[in-house]
């Protein structure tokens, strides 16, 4: 007899239906799973057998033959388990014809007949909902992604027998079910809520030039490349910038968790990534696990950063083949990749924070400490493509710390102040952006620059001198418009002046591009 249950699966960022189609018949004893499944999914056969046998079930010698429809797409993963149980059970009658009718079921069996969590849940019960579902089945381990989605019903199942008892009950009993496991979890998931930063801006002594420019980044997404010698603070910095962003929307948390959920990366207990999400990979990072990678793509570092910082530390020491994959997603916001199976897109819209030292020992150009060659220092500088170079906004060189400031230095201003004029920036930038593709000033192309960036006569001289005598380029002129946009929007004006200008083209630092 056959039956149809719906479940989901992945393709890159996206979920689509698949429709788990069962059929039992008589002959000889075999159970056949098809429709383009890679070796986990075929794996299914047994963990589905046992499953059923240790809770109870007792399957006739019958031939099964089980569908992943459609069959074009490659299938992975173990989410289909509990779909294919339900599915062989409604097909040898045990369960009542249309049971799973406008429902979608996630999850892996165990042998025990326990169900247990899967990727991509989120994006899965989105896709649901869109399709006009009513309900979702799915791992009692995913119940946090899972309720996060509004306006469809969420199930979260425990085991089999658990899911086979709901889809047996009446309407009402489910929607009690429903109603108490939300309750349950709620009780379990009670103080998990993420925990305020422990580091502030006002932990650094010194450095107000870099801590300017840190909240000249976060205010209008510019990227930011710090150069300066070991233990002048630059990680310090980096670490902080997180503490003075704007918390996330409803809209980008749903948006990263999406991606973390994909990647198997989500905290369950707490649902939706609601905190800006800040990547520190180390220099050895390969170029896979910084793009993403696999025969069907996982997102990468740079994706999971997404909405929120990546900084590189000792900039320098990463392969020139991992920073080259940084040209294309600082450029488009988005990276791209192809395999034979199709083409994946992830967004990468990140603030990226890099640190680098002056040359090999770090000290240059205090000749009293360094000893590297002009050649070692220029090939050091080399490691780093022009084109990388050309696309960070904000360059802004560090100087060792004084004795004096770090005993008796004053407190600078608190991580609380600084993140309340970068959402006052912000706000005027959503009001002048409105209706329009453009976001943030960093994101302005270059006819919206000549439309929103207008000078005074007196910042339009200086940039002219700027530029006619130091050698920039015509990115150059756009970026440092596009900076001093953001500054005099953390001055609340209406027009740059003299002052905005001068002080975004102190950070174009010309000799490091």
């Amino acid at each position: 007899m056959f039956r149809t249950i719906t479940s989901g699966a992945l393709h890159g960022l996206d979920c689509y239906l698949t429709h788990v189609e069962v059929d039992t018949s008589q002959g000889l004893p075999v159970f056949e799973l098809v429709g383009s499944v890679n070796g986990e999914v075929k794996e299914a056969r047994e963990r589905v057998r046992v499953a059923l046998k240790n809770t109870g079930y007792r399957i006739p010698p019958v031939r099964i033959t089980v569908n992943l429809s459609p069959a074009n797409i490659r299938k992975e993963g173990a989410a289909f388990d509990l779909a294919i149980a339900l599915g062989i059970l409604s097909s040898l009658q045990m369960l009542p014809k249309n049971i799973c009718e406008k429902k979608m079921v996630l999850g892996e069996l165990g042998l025990d007949g326990q169900v247990r969590a899967v990727k991509g849940v989120l994006p899965s019960v989105l896709e649901a909902r869109r399709n006009g579902y009513e309900c979702c089945l799915i791992p009692y381990d995913n119940y946090g992604e899972g309720i996060c989605v509004e306006g469809i019903r969420i199930y979260g199942c425990q085991s089999l027998e658990d899911a086979v008892a709901y889809v047996r009950a009446e309407e009402s009993t489910q929607r009690e079910w429903e109603k108490q496991r939300r309750q349950q979890w709620q009780e379990s998931a009670a103080g998990e809520e993420p925990k305020e930063s422990d580091v502030d801006f006002q932990d650094i002594r010194g450095q107000e030039g870099a801590i300017r420019a840190a909240l000249i980044a976060s205010a209008g997404f510019h990227h930011l490349l710090m150069i300066g010698p070991p233990g002048a603070g630059k990680t310090m910095i980096a670490k902080r910038v997180p503490t003075i962003l704007p918390p996330l929307t409803y809209e980008e948390s749903l948006e990263v968790s999406k991606i973390y959920s994909i990647a198997g990366q989500l905290d369950v207990r707490r649902g939706l990534v609601r905190k800006r999400p800040m990547f520190q990979p180390h220099h050895t990072i390969t170029e896979y696990a910084m793009a993403g990678g696999g025969s069907i793509p996982r997102p990468g570092v740079i994706s999971l950063s997404h909405r929120g910082v990546l900084f590189l530390d000792e900039l320098p020491e990463f392969r020139r083949e991992v920073l080259e994959i940084l040209r294309q997603p600082l450029e488009d916001k988005e990276i791209h990749i192809a395999r034979t199976g199709g083409h994946y897109i992830y967004p990468a819209s990140f603030l990226l924070l890099a640190a680098m030292n002056p040359c090999p020992c770090g000290y240059y150009p205090d000749r009293n400490r360094c000893r590297c060659t002009p050649g070692e220092i220029r090939r050091y500088q080399m490691k780093i493509s022009g084109p990388i170079y050309d696309r960070i906004d904000l360059c802004v060189t560090l100087a060792g710390v004084d004795y004096e400031k770090i005993l008796n230095g004053k407190r600078g201003v608190d991580s609380a102040t600084l993140r309340k004029q970068v959402e006052t920036a912000r706000a005027i930038q959503a009001e002048r952006y409105k209706g329009s593709d453009v976001t943030f000033n960093s994101d302005l192309h270059a006819e919206a620059v000549t439309q929103y960036c207008r000078m005074s006569p007196e910042a339009e001289a200086i940039l002219r001198l700027a530029y006619e005598t130091t050698g920039f380029s015509a990115r150059s002129y756009h970026k440092i418009l596009k900076v001093a946009r953001t500054i005099a929007d953390l001055e609340e004006a209406e027009k740059i002046e003299e002052a905005h200008i001068a002080e975004a083209i102190m950070y174009q630092n010309n000799e490091w591009q």
